[in-house]
């Protein structure tokens, strides 16, 4: 904190440093002196302890031996608060600030450890060696052989730099982990999952194939000395290596790498920014790169015969011209559910991407929909006798249809509460329902499992997937949602394995000949990246334009500002909602950087998804 005062000559210089204060609402730098007693231990990146503006609060420094401005004397750091991220993943952190908009707080505080870690517990210093961190020193680790060896051939084959590896999604990501690390040694190399049920798999798999594993954020301090192979979720994108010499990221097209808050940064950049830094190779492991990925690094594939054991066979089931009396079961279906089930050990689960018991309901006397007297919004039925319920604005109201007063009513678009009856009703084997909502995850007990897509990613092996309307996902009002949807159709077939292993998939739609059907169908993503690419070429969306989303009260004074830089494009969607254009990320990263923000409410959303 920089206070008037006079110079103070004959003294021995200070030591300042400059800091970023824990406070996201703070954007300015503030230099403080290190007192004698901390001097060892504050370095770039360490955490501390400042008096600011009356209160306490925490900071990182950013900067050391800075020079104050003339005429002002910096106030002492009050305490030190232990070991923080080091300097180039400060470094990192001021670039993050810079492409998602946000404060560089929030990223140091993603990089940092989540206790005090002191400087005497092991902490890597500048010009300290590492152990084993050459590029020729193997580990105790053999090669898995296999086409992991081809792959990482090709990953390695070449200068640094972003590999895309399409790999089908019942074969083994981790082996080409294994393949890496016996090239090169554990040391220095990162490696991202996006779960942490993912992560803990894949450690576990490291060491019992002999490899030293720190996993984030519990083990930051042995991650930080880079001598293991470091191994965390989106945060992990931030370990505490002072350089990385490869990073591998498996399922790199899952949603899970983008922070939902602001700022919405991707682990998937950071790390891609990172390998481009450090002059380390990084691999993207996906069964469906997403256009972005394409254009940004080299596919390697594995042989067709191999990606397409790699898929299960996927059947797609016409609902064109069924009766629509039959609802969400088709005769398909129903076989399905049969044949898996009279076997003592079938387990299915049916995916229904809809909470709640009636989604969409109807007078069963005047056909009028029932919606909220309140804002006119749809409403939802959460369990049989209940209220009605406005997904809107909360408003609840008694069951009567508010044209005629009548007490019948018709459901028009079930829930899963509701599917998880009738399809136990249907084969006679108790289901349960399983939503992102759920306390638990589904036992190898639940033979029939009913739920959202977040069942997907709470069940162990199955014998069966089925979807009962994949329309929703098809049609999904999103620029992305085709990739989203192939996504969904690789992780259900993680759970029913390949064509080899016999499980089964199954897709009701009335849109048969989508791409996306068609890419899964014949274990061929391309069937869907290519006219994806095709559009987005056209319409100059990602990767082929950029764009922010703003949201809030302040939205619409901050884009009235922005309308003066040059190279963005604004349009309203919405109130409070406006979208920019931009041929790329230096144009508008910069832009918005330059333009102060207002005093209202504002939500700056970098490569939205929801749009």
């Amino acid at each position: 904190m920089l206070t008037p005062g006079p110079s103070r000559q004959g003294d021995p210089p200070e030591r300042v440093v400059r800091l970023v204060p824990d406070v996201p609402a703070i954007h300015r730098r503030f230099d403080y002196t290190v007192p004698e007693s901390m001097s060892a231990d504050i370095r770039v990146g360490s955490r501390v302890r400042i008096n600011l503006h009356g209160r306490r609060v925490g900071a990182w420094v950013i900067e050391d031996n800075v020079v104050p401005p003339v005429g002002v004397v910096p106030k002492p750091i009050a305490l030190s608060s232990g070991e923080g991220p080091p300097e180039r993943v400060v470094a990192l952190a001021e670039w993050a600030a810079w492409r998602w908009a946000g404060p560089v707080s929030a990223f140091l505080g993603t990089a940092s450890p989540p206790r005090v870690v002191r400087s005497d517990s092991g902490a890597f210093r500048p010009g300290q060696t590492r152990a084993g961190s050459g590029p020729s020193d193997l580990g105790p680790v053999s090669s898995p052989g296999g086409a992991s060896v081809g792959i990482v051939t090709k990953v390695l084959g070449g200068a640094p730099s972003l590999s895309v590896v399409r790999l089908a999604p019942a074969l083994d990501a981790s082996l080409i982990a294994l393949e890496l690390i016996h090239r090169m040694g554990p040391s220095g190399i990162l490696m991202l999952a996006p779960s942490h049920t993912r992560a803990s798999q894949l450690a576990d798999r490291l060491r019992r194939s002999g490899v030293a594993v720190a996993m984030l954020p519990e083990e930051w301090e042995t991650a930080r000395s880079g001598e293991s192979v470091v191994v965390g979720t989106r945060s992990g994108a931030w370990a505490p290596l002072e350089r990385i010499r490869a990073a591998v990221v498996l399922d790199a097209h899952d949603e899970a790498y983008r922070e939902e808050r602001s700022p919405t940064w991707s682990a998937v950049d950071v790390v891609i920014e990172r390998g481009q830094r450090d002059e380390a190779p990084v691999v993207l492991v996906t069964p469906c790169p997403p256009v972005v990925r394409l254009e940004q690094g080299a596919l390697v594939t594995t042989e067709r015969a191999v990606e397409r054991r790699g898929w299960p066979v996927v059947e797609v089931v016409d609902r064109t011209g069924d009766d629509p009396r039959t609802g969400l079961f088709s005769e398909r279906l129903a076989q399905l559910l049969h044949s898996v089930l009279d076997t003592p050990s079938g387990r299915v689960v049916c995916i229904l991407n809809r909470k709640g018991r009636a989604r969409l309901l109807a007078c069963a006397l005047c056909g009028a929909l029932a919606r909220c007297t309140r804002c006119g919004g749809p409403v939802a039925q959460k369990e049989l006798g209940g209220d009605l319920e406005c997904r809107r604005c909360g408003h609840a109201r008694p069951a009567v249809c508010g044209e005629c007063d009548s007490t019948r009513l018709k459901v028009v678009r079930i829930g899963v509460s509701r599917a998880t009856e009738e399809l136990s009703a249907l084969v006679g084997v108790k289901a349960t329902e399983l939503t992102g909502d759920s306390a638990d995850t589904a036992g190898p007990g639940a033979r029939l499992v009913v739920g959202t897509e977040a069942a997907l990613h709470r069940v162990s092996r199955v014998d069966a997937v089925a979807f009962l309307d994949f329309d929703q996902h098809l049609l999904a009002p999103r620029f992305g949602g085709g990739e989203e949807a192939l996504a969904l159709l690789a992780r259900a077939s993680c759970l029913v394995g390949g064509r080899q292993a016999g499980g089964r998939l199954l897709v009701q739609t009335r849109i048969p000949d989508h791409e996306v059907l068609r890419a899964a169908v014949h274990a061929d993503p391309t069937l869907l990246s290519e006219p994806e690419r095709k559009l987005r070429l056209a319409l100059a969306l990602p990767p082929f334009g950029v764009l922010a989303l703003l949201r809030g009260p302040g939205s619409a004074d901050y884009a009235e500002a922005l309308r003066a830089v040059g190279g963005l494009s604004l349009s309203v969607t919405d109130p409070d909602r406006w979208l920019i254009r931009a041929a790329d990320h230096r144009t508008l990263c910069d832009g918005l950087a330059s333009t102060p923000r207002p005093a209202g409410r504002l939500r700056v959303e970098v490569d939205p998804i929801d749009v």
